[in-house]
């Protein structure tokens, strides 16, 4: 049983993590600009959900990536086809101009210039990266399948980690979570634990839930309002979700998990200062921090639940 859990998530996890390159891709944008429409090289998106789900590559890139026909070397000649005969060519005779023999012609007032050479244009940008994102959900998904097992709450934990993936990827690249994210993960915390709650087996508290989240967002609300510059307003809406999962195992996983968050913070912000790739006032995302410490809250919760 515990092998086919593992298989189910693992599954979960490749197919919803092949469909955050795209959505990341979609959302990753400044915040007076509108969410992206079209493809890098311009191609509308479309599909399921108005063009959001659906593989990185649009079809008509995914069409010109693809090895056509044309593009084959010529074929190797089979065991009964006989070799092409050589063929001779003419040594330069007294009467035939070897290839040092003919100066090139000095270009006259009527001579067109010569072509310039034709530049292949490079293919544009992939929703990089590709690959990451989708692995790091697969693991995300079997290692909470590993350590809830066969509760209730599982369910909940597999619909919010593609989400939470999606998050950070965004976070990374722009240093943005945008509410049509954050917003709906919170809800969906709450919707899905509070079912969680209802059937028999679970492991945690809705109840405790809910004041955790609360607590989480209060938490980050009181930084934003101190320090406006080191904290954004997104950060604190994703600890309203982080509160709630954190505080269904408890008290003690909601420090632990609300803690790692800022270790792991500060541990990346001080590799960066040690290797000079960033000062001690830059900003760096801290949406997949807070995410990767509430992981760490979840697991060490599920493990003792």
């Amino acid at each position: 049983m515990d092998a086919v859990l593992l298989a189910l998530a693992a599954v979960w996890g490749a197919a919803t993590g092949l469909l955050i390159p795209r959505a990341a891709y979609r959302f990753a944008v400044e915040p007076e600009e509108p969410w992206h429409t079209a493809c890098p090289a311009g191609h509308p998106l479309t599909g399921t959900a108005r063009g959001w789900l659906g593989p990185a590559r649009c079809a008509p890139c995914a069409a010109q990536a693809a090895p056509g026909p044309e593009s084959a070397g010529p074929a190797a000649p089979g065991p009964g086809t006989p070799a092409p005969e050589p063929q001779a060519t003419a040594a330069p005779g007294p009467e035939t101009p070897g290839p040092g023999d003919l100066a090139p012609e000095a270009p006259g007032p009527h001579t067109p210039a010569p072509a310039a050479p034709v530049r292949e244009t490079p293919p544009p940008p992939a929703y990089a990266p590709t690959t990451l994102a989708p692995l790091v959900t697969v693991l995300a998904c079997v290692a909470l399948a590993a350590a809830t097992g066969a509760r209730p709450e599982l369910v909940g934990w597999l619909v919010l980690a593609p989400v939470a993936v999606l998050l950070a990827v965004v976070d990374r690249r722009v240093h943005r979570l945008p509410d049509p994210l954050t917003l709906p993960l919170a809800a969906a915390a709450v919707l899905l634990l509070g079912g969680a709650a209802l059937l028999p087996g679970h492991a945690g508290s809705w109840t405790s839930g809910l004041l955790g989240g609360l607590a989480l967002g209060g938490f980050y609300l009181l930084l934003f309002l101190i320090n406006p510059n080191g904290m954004g307003f997104g950060d604190v809406k994703l600890a309203l979700a982080l509160g709630v999962a954190l505080g269904w195992y408890g008290w003690t996983v909601l420090f632990v998990g609300g803690f790692a968050g800022f270790l792991f913070g500060a541990a990346y912000g001080l590799a960066l200062v040690l290797l000079r790739r960033a000062g001690r006032r830059t900003g760096i995302p801290f949406g997949p921090f807070m995410i990767a410490g509430a992981l760490t809250g979840v697991l060490l919760g599920a493990l003792a639940g």
